[in-house]
């Protein structure tokens, strides 16, 4: 074979592999976010309970703080990934507003994993099941929070994550990356988020706002497949 016939050979090769890496990614994003959406539905606590409510209804309800848990190992795995390939595609239409959504929502969402946000749930299960009483393990998480790096992470990560994902929306929408509706959608489902985990505490309709927020993953996905892009 000469070199002239090998070279379109070698980038029909690595346009496939490029391919297939962005089909998996594709994959990656929108489970995260399902995983988040399950999680605020079956949550045993409310986001507003003090540490020592939210550790008593744990213990009463070991199953779902278990499933809780599952949960959250799920999207450890797979929101940051799915983030980034969801920013890249925002930055590939609209550059400044996907950049800024992609840092802010990947800082949040790394925070998250770091903070009691995540962590309370490890500590309040593992209590119960050697019997520690709900006061002692509220009084843990509360001096957990006040350690400083702990209870940074908590408070970046409430505020970048939906500052982020709304940026991201709005880039997806702006950028024409997805249907107008698909880049609205993700960035209102956050909105909603707030309104239904802390202003008006709703398990279901905080786990369909997150359903929202899959959705709109699962059409940027699909847009990530068709589309060249790269992190330059």
């Amino acid at each position: 074979m000469t070199a002239t016939a090998a070279a379109p050979s070698a980038r029909a090769a690595r346009a496939k592999q490029r391919g297939l890496d962005r089909r998996a990614l594709a994959i990656l994003m929108p489970i995260g976010p399902l995983a988040i959406a399950i999680i605020r539905g079956i949550l045993p606590y409310y986001t507003t309970d003090s540490n020592t409510v939210m550790a008593a209804k744990a213990a009463a309800h070991q199953g779902a703080e278990a499933a809780v848990i599952w949960l959250t190992f799920v999207a450890m795995l797979t929101l940051v990934p799915g983030v980034i390939a969801l920013g890249l595609l925002a930055r590939h239409h609209a550059p400044r507003l996907g950049t800024t959504g992609l840092v802010l929502a990947c800082a949040g969402f790394l925070s998250l994993f770091w903070s009691t946000v995540a962590g309370s749930d490890n500590v309040a299960l593992g209590a119960a099941h050697i019997g520690i009483r709900p006061v002692t393990t509220g009084a843990l998480l509360t001096s957990m929070g006040k350690i400083v790096p702990i209870g940074l992470a908590a408070n970046l990560f409430v505020l970048s994550h939906v500052l982020g994902l709304m940026l991201l929306g709005i880039a997806l929408w702006r950028g024409r990356a997805v249907p107008a509706w698909a880049g609205l959608l993700l960035a209102g489902s956050q909105i909603l988020h707030i309104v239904f985990a802390v202003i008006v505490p709703v398990h279901a309709l905080d786990g369909l706002a997150w359903g929202l927020t899959t959705v709109g993953f699962a059409v940027a996905a699909l847009a990530f497949t068709r589309e060249q892009i790269t992190a330059s």
